[in-house]
């Protein structure tokens, strides 16, 4: 890929994830990038073009990763739900470590507010099929977790991990002086996998 395609697709991640699709311009992207804009055309097509660019730069590996982390499991016997939540979890979390990644996931948690025909199938088209073999994987681990309860309880583990992960400082707000830390991603990881792992086991 290009470095300026790729500096391109940085601009924008940025401008997405703080104004969001709509409050978005071209313009904007371009002078960001510091680039034309019949430069993001050529590439892109669109600003829709661009958008599923960005998004799909990072939401593609993130579920082929967790896949593989999935098959892993499977390959080292039965899994716990623990196993599965943090296999779902990891790909995500490591985004945390750098600005782009950070901007990254207020992006993809600004998705769930986006106009249907810009969010549904992309999301779909992304997480999909790697979303499905998880559901799989939890009610073999839960054989008394029905379908609909199983995806309802993904749809909330989603949930729970976009706001703990998306950087929106609430615990620095809300915790006590010195006993945050928003650096310790396995304390952030613990606490969200523990959270989650007891609404998969609830009745």
């Amino acid at each position: 890929m290009s470095e300026v395609r790729n500096d391109i697709l940085d601009a924008a991640e940025d401008i997405f994830s703080s104004l969001g699709y709509a409050g978005t311009s071209l313009r904007e992207v371009a002078q960001k990038a510091k680039v034309t804009q019949a430069l993001i055309s050529y590439y892109f097509g669109s600003k829709f073009g661009l958008f599923e660019q960005v998004f799909l730069r990072r939401s593609a590996p993130i579920s082929q990763e967790r896949i593989e982390r999935l098959e892993g499991l499977r390959k080292k016997g039965k899994a716990s739900v623990t196993d599965i939540v943090r296999a779902f979890l990891l790909p995500t979390l490591s985004l945390r470590a750098s600005p782009q990644g950070r901007a990254f996931l207020r992006l993809q948690a600004r998705l769930h507010t986006e106009p249907p025909e810009i969010s549904y199938e992309l999301r779909t088209h992304a997480y999909g099929d790697s979303t499905r073999l998880y559901v799989e994987a939890l009610r073999k681990a839960l054989p008394r977790l029905g379908e609909l309860d199983a995806y309802w309880r993904v749809t909330m583990m989603i949930g729970t991990y976009l706001y703990a992960f998306s950087d929106t400082h609430r615990m620095e707000e809300m915790a006590p002086p010195g006993t945050y830390d928003p650096s310790d991603v396995e304390s952030i990881i613990d606490q969200v996998t523990r959270f989650v792992v007891g609404g998969f086991e609830a009745a």
